[in-house]
């Protein structure tokens, strides 16, 4: 039971916090539930942020990010005014809700989506309407038109990493030309194509990407969205009333030099693609259900093993798994795609498991 202060405002009151995946104080575990990247960051990030490490970090970061805006916005051929910068895709996500999503007008996101949004709904006091998904997981597309108050959904979804098409997502957009509608692309470097491309066609439309997993800088806490001037500007109001200041000068170097090493960026990216297909395979010849995922993870049930007797049982096992209890999905497990040796010991637990 948690303990309320009588000194906590009635906002705080009523919060119900995102809770994160297990982070096992050992290192001595196989560590497959928070979507992490199982590869480094690319060894030109690493000499990038050991050359920054001087005495240039008594002085601020810069709180526009210019080096970095124009990096990412070269490397999706934009203006570096449509581009913002944030600390985590989690911290541009809450500006967003703030800046764009109004109390009293209902927004739309999916019932089985990323967690953090109802979160933010509540916290910022914005109304919401869940959206049920179809039987076999995906996004009904028509369902999403014409909300009153915006569209947010990720794109592949989680938990779930069914992709929506890039035809899918621009019909959403035009059946809600008056709002904002918010793509959250996490996991759209592992298979997925990105709807940034239709930025420059659609002023609703704001696209928010993370470094944390296909480019391995969870560590480093980058995160940023691609839209009309207009959204960025208001993105920009909203974080300089909160915190001019979102990145440090090691993360800004570290993401500047993660974009500028495309090969390495693909090599990884393939590589997670191609242990995810193997992992997807292995998981259905043991009789699992598993989701078409475009993802860095896997989401699968198995119709005679208990989703949360088997989270357990591997968590006895030091291999952590997600398992969320909640309605539709509790019998379901989501695995995140480890490096070649980690899976292979991963299995080799399941399979005396099931």
């Amino acid at each position: 039971m948690i303990f309320l202060s009588k000194f906590w405002s009635k906002l705080l009151k009523q919060t119900d916090p995102y809770i994160p995946g297990e982070q096992p104080k050992t290192t001595k575990v196989i560590k497959l539930n928070t979507n992490e990247n199982p590869y480094p960051p690319s060894p030109k990030v690493l000499d990038a942020i050991k050359q920054a490490t001087d005495e240039s970090l008594r002085l601020y970061p810069s709180p526009t990010a210019d080096d970095l805006r124009e990096t990412v916005a070269s490397y999706y051929g934009l203006k570096d005014n449509q581009i913002f910068i944030g600390n985590g895709s989690d911290e541009v996500l809450a500006f967003s809700f703030m800046a764009f999503f109004n109390p009293g007008e209902k927004i739309l996101f999916p019932d089985i989506s990323y967690s953090f949004y109802p979160v933010y709904a509540k916290l910022f006091q914005i109304d919401y309407e869940l959206v049920e998904l179809t039987g076999d997981f995906t996004i009904p597309v028509e369902q999403f038109f014409n909300a009153k108050g915006g569209v947010i959904f990720p794109n592949p979804n989680a938990p779930t990493g069914v992709l929506l098409s890039l035809n899918d997502v621009e019909l959403i957009l035009q059946n809600n030309k008056e709002k904002v509608v918010i793509i959250d692309e996490a996991y759209i470097d592992f298979g997925g194509e990105s709807a940034v491309q239709l930025v420059d066609q659609y002023d609703n439309l704001l696209v928010i990407q993370t470094l944390s997993k296909s480019r391995s800088l969870a560590g480093m806490r980058v995160g940023l969205a691609v839209g009309n001037e207009n959204l960025i500007t208001g993105l920009n109001h909203i974080k300089n009333s909160v915190n001019s200041y979102t990145l440090d000068r090691l993360a800004l170097v570290a993401a500047k030099a993660s974009f500028e090493d495309e090969v390495y960026f693909k090599e990884v990216c393939e590589t997670i693609i191609q242990e995810r297909e193997k992992a997807a395979s292995t998981l259905r010849a043991l009789g699992f259900h598993v989701l078409q995922s475009q993802a860095n993870f896997l989401f699968a049930s198995h119709p005679k093993v208990d989703a949360e007797f088997l989270y357990e049982q591997l968590k006895e096992r030091n291999i952590f798994i997600r398992f969320f209890k909640k309605p539709k999905i509790d019998q379901y497990v989501r695995i995140t795609v480890g490096n070649r040796a980690d899976m292979q010991e991963f299995f080799d637990v399941l399979k005396e498991i099931v």
